[in-house]
C-alpha cells in the first residue's frame, strides 16, 4: 500500500484539501479528506503539493530530438521522455509519408505497446495525420505525399490504395486518422474507418460547413487542432470550425501554446463546447524540450526550435515546442479552474479514445498521476502506482 499524504488532489469537479491518495497494487483505493493511521503504510508526504491525473496527449509528434517516425525504435524512445512532462499515455502522431515508413512507423508502435516500461508513458494507438489532407490546407505536412482516397491508381511513387492497404495491416494499433472530408472518395473514406473500429478526425481541410456536417454524420467525431488549417468561422460560412463548434457528438484538440490560437479563441471555444468536449494537445515535435535554434527533424523535414513554435527552414508553422505541464499552467492561467484543467488534460482525451479506468482520480481507475509543486512544475509522475519519474528535490518515501 502506498499513501500519497498531504496534497491537494485534483477530482472530477472538486478539489480534496490536504487530502490523502490510497494506492495498491497500481489501483487507487481511496480518497481521503485527511491522513489515515500510517504505520502500516508506505507514505509519501506530499504537503504543499497538487496531485492531477496523469496526461493524455493525443497529438504528439516527438520530444527532445526525437520525432516518432525516426526508426524502428523510435516510438519508445519518445515515451521515455515523456514521464518528467507529466504525460503517462499518448499517441504518437505521424506526418504523411510514404507506405514503406508508415508501416515501419505502426510495427513501431505495435513494439512499444506490447514492450510495458514502468518509466515510460504508455503508447496508445497512433494517430495518423494521414495522407488524405487537403494539399491546399497542408501546412508544414509534406505536399508529395498528400493523396486522394476516391482516386485509383498510382499517384506518383504510390497511391492511396498502398497507404490504406498499411493502415488495414495494423488496424488494432491505429486510433485516429486525420483527414480532409472533401476530397473525392472522403466521406467514403469516412465511412469506411469507422466501421473498423478508428476514430476519424477533421484535419487540414478546406470543406465548406455543409461538407463538415456530412463528415460528421458519417462518424467523425475528432477535430484535430480546431481553428488551425482549417476552415475558418465567418458570417455567412461557418466552414469546419463552426461545424466543429456546433456539433455535441465532436470533441476537438485545441494546441494551448499561445500562439497556436490566441487565448480569448481557446477560452470562447471551451465556453462552447465545454471542457467535457475540448483537449488539450500540444502537436509538440522533435524541438520540443530543446533550446531555442534548435534543429530536428519532422519526418523528412528539416524544424527550428523557436521560443513558442516550431518551423520549417522557409518559416511554415510546423508544430510546437509546448510540453503538456506548460499547457497545463497555460490553461490555469487563462482562467480555469484545476479540475476543468485536468479534465481537458487527461479526463476528456481518455473518454475520447475510450479508455477505460483512466484519466480521474477516482477508486478503482488505474494510477496514473502527476505530482506538481506549488508553481505547477512536475515533481512526479506515477505510472500504474509506480514512480516512473521524480526530480531529484521531489518527496521521497518513507518508512
Amino acid at each position: 500500500m502506498i499513501l500519497l499524504a498531504g496534497a491537494d488532489v485534483i477530482l472530477p469537479g472538486q478539489i480534496i484539501t490536504s487530502g490523502s491518495l490510497a494506492i495498491r497494487d497500481g489501483i487507487i483505493q481511496d480518497v481521503l479528506p485527511a491522513p489515515l493511521d500510517r504505520a502500516d503504510w508506505t507514505v509519501i508526504d506530499l504537503a504543499g503539493h497538487t496531485i492531477v491525473p496523469g496526461f493524455v496527449d493525443v497529438h504528439l509528434h516527438g520530444i527532445e530530438g526525437n520525432d516518432v517516425l525516426d526508426g524502428p525504435d523510435a516510438v519508445a524512445d519518445v515515451a521515455a521522455r515523456l514521464p518528467k512532462y507529466g504525460v503517462t499515455s499518448f499517441c504518437p502522431t505521424s506526418v504523411a509519408c510514404t507506405p514503406e515508413r508508415l508501416n515501419t512507423f505502426l510495427e513501431a508502435v505495435a513494439r512499444a505497446r506490447g514492450s510495458v516500461a514502468t518509466s515510460s508513458a504508455r503508447v496508445l494507438g497512433a494517430h495518423l495525420e494521414s495522407n488524405f489532407l487537403n494539399p491546399e490546407w497542408n501546412g508544414a505536412q509534406p505536399i508529395s505525399c498528400l493523396r486522394s482516397p476516391g482516386t485509383p491508381g498510382a499517384q506518383g511513387a504510390f497511391s492511396g490504395d498502398d497507404i490504406l492497404r498499411i493502415i488495414a495491416k495494423h488496424r488494432a494499433n491505429v486510433a485516429i486518422v486525420t483527414l480532409a472530408p472533401e476530397l473525392p472518395g472522403g466521406l467514403d473514406l469516412v465511412r469506411d474507418l469507422v466501421r473498423h473500429g478508428h476514430r476519424v478526425s477533421l484535419g487540414h481541410t478546406g470543406a465548406t460547413y455543409e461538407e463538415a456536417k456530412a463528415a460528421i454524420q458519417a462518424g467523425a467525431r475528432h477535430a484535430t487542432h480546431l481553428f488551425n488549417r482549417m476552415s475558418s468561422l465567418t458570417s455567412r460560412a461557418p466552414g469546419v470550425v463552426g461545424a466543429v463548434l456546433e456539433a455535441n457528438a465532436v470533441t476537438a484538440e485545441i494546441i494551448c501554446d499561445g500562439h497556436h490560437v490566441h487565448p480569448s479563441l481557446v477560452s470562447t471555444a471551451i465556453r462552447i463546447k465545454s471542457p467535457s468536449r475540448m483537449i488539450a494537445i500540444t502537436d509538440g515535435t522533435a524541438v520540443a524540450g530543446l533550446p531555442t535554434g534548435s534543429r530536428a527533424r519532422l519526418g523528412d523535414q528539416t524544424i527550428i526550435a523557436g521560443e513558442r513554435t516550431a518551423v520549417l527552414e522557409d518559416g511554415t508553422l510546423a508544430g510546437s515546442v509546448l510540453t503538456m505541464d506548460g499547457a497545463f499552467r497555460m490553461l490555469r492561467e487563462w482562467g480555469w479552474t484545476l479540475p476543468e484543467v485536468a479534465r481537458m488534460c487527461a479526463t476528456t482525451p481518455a473518454e475520447a479514445l475510450g479508455l477505460r479506468n483512466t484519466g480521474a482520480i477516482e477508486p478503482g481507475n488505474v494510477a496514473d498521476l502527476v505530482v506538481f509543486d506549488r508553481e505547477f512544475r512536475v515533481r512526479q509522475t506515477f505510472i500504474g502506482g509506480e514512480p516512473a519519474f521524480q526530480r531529484s528535490n521531489a518527496p521521497r518515501f518513507q518508512g
